[in-house]
């Protein structure tokens, strides 16, 4: 059985272990100064739910295999912490909890993501996203995210071009 539901306070040490596995993938590829191990810990893990990041997740029988977070930020909507367990990738796991999400809101949906990550940029390219200009990028990056100058400048954002909106941030 699969399903896709919000996550609760049981589900943190299943986010934290999805995260971190999945995580392993952007080491030796995103700037070294941005790599920790743990990928995110688990008091950071709480900060971000804390901020207002509301995880959900797709639930295999009795195991979650994937999370993806979702955060409204003033005027805008926020895919946050998306990761899927490697073993369960490529089946079509994150695209369904991506449009999950895009369902909750009729707001403009960004997602950022590391500019090395390729296949991430990928993946939301063919799920209806498209890349912002780099000036675009660091204006949004610093108005709806707190992330470290270092971060901004290894970052992209793609905003999404399924909603039949035309959005000002």
């Amino acid at each position: 059985m699969h399903m896709i539901r919000p996550c609760d306070s049981k589900d943190f040490d299943s986010i934290y272990s999805i995260i971190n596995e999945a995580a392993r993938v952007y080491r030796g590829v995103i700037p070294e100064d941005r790599w920790k191990e743990p990928y995110m810990s688990r008091d950071e893990l709480q900060h971000e739910i804390d901020e207002g990041v509301v995880f959900w997740g797709y639930q295999q029988g009795a195991e979650l295999v994937g999370v993806m977070g979702i955060q409204h930020v003033r005027d805008v909507t926020l895919i946050r912490h998306a990761y899927i367990r490697p073993a369960n990738q490529n089946q079509g796991v994150g695209g369904k909890l991506l449009s999950e999400l895009r369902n909750q809101t009729n707001r403009r949906i960004l997602i950022g993501t590391w500019a090395a990550a390729v296949w991430a940029i990928r993946f939301y390219e063919k799920n209806g996203f498209r890349l912002v200009s780099p000036q675009e990028k660091d204006r949004l990056l610093k108005k709806y995210w707190s992330i470290p100058e270092r971060q901004v400048e290894t970052s992209v954002v793609l905003e999404d071009q399924m909603k039949d909106k035309r959005f000002t941030a």
